[in-house]
């Protein structure tokens, strides 16, 4: 389970340091091997051990391809999706074209979400986090069921 905010620096050519504390989970679950994309919604990136990445590629190369939102799902994420490796350091190497899709620069924040990171330019997970942060409280008869059972 990838959890927390962290905040760390991309070096100058674009490596991210993984946090010490996955590292070994990482080679035991893969081989050190995972797999980067784009998020459809928002301007960051995703980070799954390549374990995970297989499970989720499956199901959306089994989506239906005349569906418009499908497919354009499957380009998206399977067409962005590139394969990283730890390296020695336990550093990732982000490709130059999703580094600027997700507009990266020196300081980044990686935000665990249970089975995969999100890769975010640092001022703008700030932005977006106090945005959530303010924005009025959810009625629980909005939530879907699923979360309307949920307890915290």
């Amino acid at each position: 389970m990838f959890r927390g905010l962290h905040n760390i620096n991309l070096d100058t050519k674009g490596r991210l340091t993984v946090p010490t504390r996955y590292r070994q989970i990482i080679r035991d679950d893969c081989g050190g091997k995972m797999v980067v994309t784009i998020d459809t919604e928002q301007q960051c990136l995703l980070l799954y051990t390549q374990s995970e990445w297989a499970v989720i590629e499956a199901k959306l190369v089994a989506l239906p391809s005349f569906n418009p939102q499908a497919r354009r799902i499957q380009r998206l994420l399977v067409g962005h999706a590139t394969d990283v490796e730890l390296d020695s350091n336990g550093r990732l190497l982000v490709p130059p074209a999703l580094r600027q899709h997700a507009q990266l620069d020196k300081k980044i924040a990686l935000v665990g979400q249970g089975n995969k990171f999100e890769i975010w330019d640092d001022s703008q997970w700030q932005a977006n986090r106090d945005v959530w942060l303010n924005q009025p409280a959810i009625h629980v008869d909005d939530l879907p069921d699923d979360l309307q059972q949920l307890s915290l």
